[in-house]
C-alpha cells in the first residue's frame, strides 16, 4: 500500500517555547530488523520503551515523519488525564465501562509519573489536578451529571461554586465547577522530547522519516525516502494518521482544533488570576474552551474545533481562528484584555463517530493503537506499553482492558466522509454558549 507523505507542520509554540534540540537523522539505506513502530509520540515511544525491555538483544526501530514533539503528542494543552468525562449524563448500567477507561488513563499516568521522575524530564510536571467548568445551561446540567458519576464511582473531587471559582481562577465567568485532583498538567513538547530523549540503547530513533509504501508479507517491506526496511513484525502508532497508512480508512478522522499562547504574564497580572499560581480548566461542554495558566506565567486557550480534512490550519485559517480566541479570552478575562498573543497553534485529535479507540492486531504480523477522542497522553501511554506486550505474546488485565474497547463505527467514503465528519464535529459545539 502507497501511504501520503503530507506531513507539516508550524511553530505551535509549546516547542518554540524550549531550547533548540538536535534531532536524529533520517533512516538510509537498507536495514532488516524484527520490529518497525510508525509514529514517535507518546504511544510510539511506549511502545518503543516497552518492546526494548521484553527484547533487549532486539534491534527496534521507531520511524517519526516529523521531528519529536511536532506531532499531536506535543502540540495539546498539558493535559495528562486520571478521570475522564463521559459526556451525555450519567448512566449507572455503564459503570464497569467508566472504571475500565479510568484505570487505562491511570496506569498510563503511573507509567509518565515514573519514566519524568526516573529520567528527570523537566516538563513543568503539576499533579495539581483539573477544574471541570460550566458557564452555560447545558454545561451546569452536564456539571450535575459529572457529580453524580463521581460519586457513583468515589472518586475525590470538590464543588465549586462560582465565587470559590473566581477566587481561585480570577474570572466570574463560571458559575459552577468540580475539582479533581487526579490528574497533572504538564509541557506537551517537552514531555515528549524528554521520554525520546531517554529511549534505550536498542531503539534507533530516526525523525523526518516518512513512511511512503508497505508491502504486506513476510517479512514485510517499508520504503522510505531514503531508506528501505525489512520487517518481521510492524507497530502503528499514528493515532488520526493511521488512514494514511492504509489503516482504519472508514473508521477514525482527525479534528482540528486551535489555541493561542500569552506572552508572559507580569506579577501583577499573574496575581490577578486566583491564588493557585497555576491551574487547567476543562470545560463541561464538549465544545467548551480548555484554558490554562502554565507555571512559567502564560495563559493558554484552546476554543475551537472543526473538521479540516484532519490537516492542520492553514496561516490563514488560523489568523482567523485566533480572532475567536482573542474575544472569549477577553470574555473571561477582562482585565487581561491587553495582554498579547504570542502564538497561535493547532493541532489534530482522532476520534471515531462512537467515541472508541482502537487496539490490537491488523494481521498476523501488524498491530496498531490509537484514537484517544482527546485523551492521548495518558490512555496512548498505556496503549503503546500494552501494544508491545500483546504483539510479544503477553497477557494482562490492562491488556484485555485494552481489547475492550467497543467496536468502531463505520465511516462512509469520500465526500460522504467528509459531510460527516463536518457535521459530527460542529454537533460538539451545539448549545456551548458563554462556555466557548
Amino acid at each position: 500500500m502507497t501511504i501520503s507523505s503530507d506531513f507539516k507542520t508550524d511553530n505551535h509554540g509549546w516547542a518554540e517555547l524550549l531550547q533548540k534540540r538536535e534531532g536524529q537523522p533520517p533512516l538510509r539505506a537498507s536495514h532488516r530488523v524484527p520490529w518497525v513502530i510508525v509514529g514517535a509520540g507518546v504511544t510510539g515511544l511506549a511502545c518503543a520503551r516497552k518492546l526494548a525491555e521484553l527484547h533487549p538483544d532486539d534491534e527496534i526501530l521507531l520511524l517519526e515523519a516529523r521531528e519529536v514533539g511536532q506531532g499531536a503528542s506535543g502540540r495539546n494543552s498539558g493535559f495528562a488525564v486520571a478521570v475522564s468525562h463521559f459526556t451525555g449524563g450519567y448512566n449507572k448500567h455503564q459503570i464497569e465501562e467508566y472504571r475500565r477507561v479510568n484505570r487505562i488513563n491511570q496506569n498510563g499516568l503511573d507509567l509518565l509519573q515514573a519514566q519524568v521522575g526516573a529520567h528527570d524530564i523537566a516538563c513543568q510536571w503539576r499533579a495539581s489536578g483539573f477544574h471541570h467548568t460550566a458557564a452555560d445551561k447545558q454545561s451546569l446540567r452536564e456539571c450535575a451529571e459529572f457529580s453524580r458519576y463521581l460519586e457513583a464511582l468515589e472518586i475525590a473531587h470538590t464543588p465549586l461554586d462560582a465565587q470559590a471559582l473566581k477566587q481561585r481562577l480570577g474570572t466570574d465567568l463560571y458559575k459552577r465547577g468540580v475539582h479533581v485532583p487526579n490528574g497533572v498538567l504538564l509541557q506537551p513538547a517537552a514531555l515528549v522530547r524528554g521520554l525520546a530523549d531517554s529511549l534505550p540503547a536498542n531503539v534507533s530513533l530516526h525523525e523526518n522519516s516518512a513512511v511512503l509504501k508497505i508491502d504486506k508479507g513476510a517479512p514485510l517491506i517499508l520504503q522510505l525516502e531514503q531508506a528501505e526496511v525489512q520487517a518481521d513484525r510492524l507497530l502503528f502508532a499514528t493515532n488520526y494518521e493511521a488512514g494514511k497508512l492504509g489503516v482504519l480508512r472508514r473508521y477514525i478522522i482527525g479534528s482540528t482544533l486551535s489555541g493561542s499562547l500569552t506572552r508572559v504574564l507580569s506579577g501583577d497580572e499573574i496575581a490577578s488570576l486566583g491564588d493557585l499560581g497555576d491551574w487547567g480548566v476543562l470545560s463541561l461542554h464538549g465544545g467548551g474552551a480548555t484554558v490554562r495558566l502554565t507555571t512559567d506565567h502564560r495563559l493558554c486557550i484552546r476554543n475551537t474545533a472543526e473538521y479540516n480534512g484532519s490537516a492542520l490550519l492553514s496561516p490563514q485559517q488560523l489568523e482567523l481562528r485566533q480572532a475567536l480566541h482573542r474575544s472569549n479570552f477577553n470574555r473571561r478575562f477582562p482585565q487581561l484584555a491587553h495582554v498579547k498573543f504570542e502564538y497561535a497553534w493547532s493541532g489534530v485529535e482522532g476520534i471515531s463517530r462512537n467515541g472508541t479507540n482502537f487496539f490490537g492486531r491488523q494481521n498476523d504480523n501488524i498491530y496498531l493503537a490509537g484514537g484517544y477522542n482527546g485523551s492521548g497522553l495518558s490512555r496512548g501511554t498505556t496503549f503503546g506499553t500494552c501494544l508491545a506486550e500483546y504483539a510479544s505474546g503477553e497477557s494482562s488485565s490492562m491488556i484485555r482492558d485494552c481489547l475492550a474497547s467497543a467496536p468502531a463505527k463505520w465511516m462512509p467514503p469520500r465526500p460522504f466522509l467528509d459531510m460527516g465528519a463536518f457535521a459530527t464535529v460542529r454537533l460538539r459545539f451545539l448549545g456551548v454558549g458563554r462556555d466557548h
